[in-house]
């Protein structure tokens, strides 16, 4: 087993009202598999994806990632077990406008310190596997939407995790760049990359090997 949760609550206080997001989830994930998660705006999709990658924490709960108890860790070691052993894939794509593809999948490698030959090595593979070899100098305003998808998917890629988390990854394409997106994820699945992605296409969630629904904070 790769990743387990079990009994997962998490709630937020807007002025003096409490509002559960989580209630009680249960998840467990082996190596290799692509799992989609679906549900309505503010069933708390996202918010699992956020604490599955160290970017939020649970009220209660428990929490175990490649045979680590996650909860019990420091600020330095999740911070390290993102940079390492996790990918991020957003809707909004999060590149940084100044720099040029390279530029962009290379940011990880700030807080993933490796030689510099085998951080170039890992970024060229990456690159090669999103199929943007040919607009590795250009920036993000010179690409199209799906291609800074692709630049996006190439960043989480590039530190080899372990994991990549997906949040809406195709909400702001259009329909054959989604397309484009999905056989890629496809692909990496087929490779044995493990997969969470969030998404409320019943289409784009269709080519995950596993669907799981989310309503009022409860997985069903």
């Amino acid at each position: 087993m790769l990743l387990e949760v079990k009994n997962l609550y998490k709630s937020y206080v807007l002025g003096q009202k409490k509002i559960s997001i989580l209630q009680g989830v249960d998840l467990s994930v082996t190596e290799g598999e692509f799992i989609s998660i679906m549900g309505p705006s503010g069933s708390g999709k996202s918010t699992l994806l956020h604490i599955l990658g160290e970017l939020d924490t649970p009220d209660q709960g428990a929490y175990t990632f490649n045979k680590k108890n996650m909860l019990s860790l420091s600020d330095t070691e999740r911070s390290w077990v993102r940079a390492h052993w996790i990918g991020f894939v957003f809707q909004t794509f999060d590149l940084l406008p100044e720099l040029d593809v390279v530029e962009n999948i290379s940011l990880p490698f700030l807080y993933n310190k490796i030689n510099p030959k085998q951080r170039d090595e890992q970024v060229k593979e990456a690159i090669d596997k999103v199929g943007l070899t040919h607009r590795k100098k250009h920036r993000p305003s010179e690409l199209s939407g799906g291609e800074m998808q692709r630049v996006a998917i190439a960043r989480a890629l590039a530190v080899n995790p372990k994991l990549i988390l997906a949040d809406e990854p195709t909400g702001n394409l259009d329909s054959k760049s989604s397309q484009h997106i999905l056989n890629l994820f496809q692909e990496l699945h087929l490779a044995g990359t493990t997969i969470i992605m969030v998404t409320h296409d019943g289409n784009v969630a269709a080519v995950s090997e596993r669907i799981l629904h989310m309503t009022d904070g409860c997985l069903q």
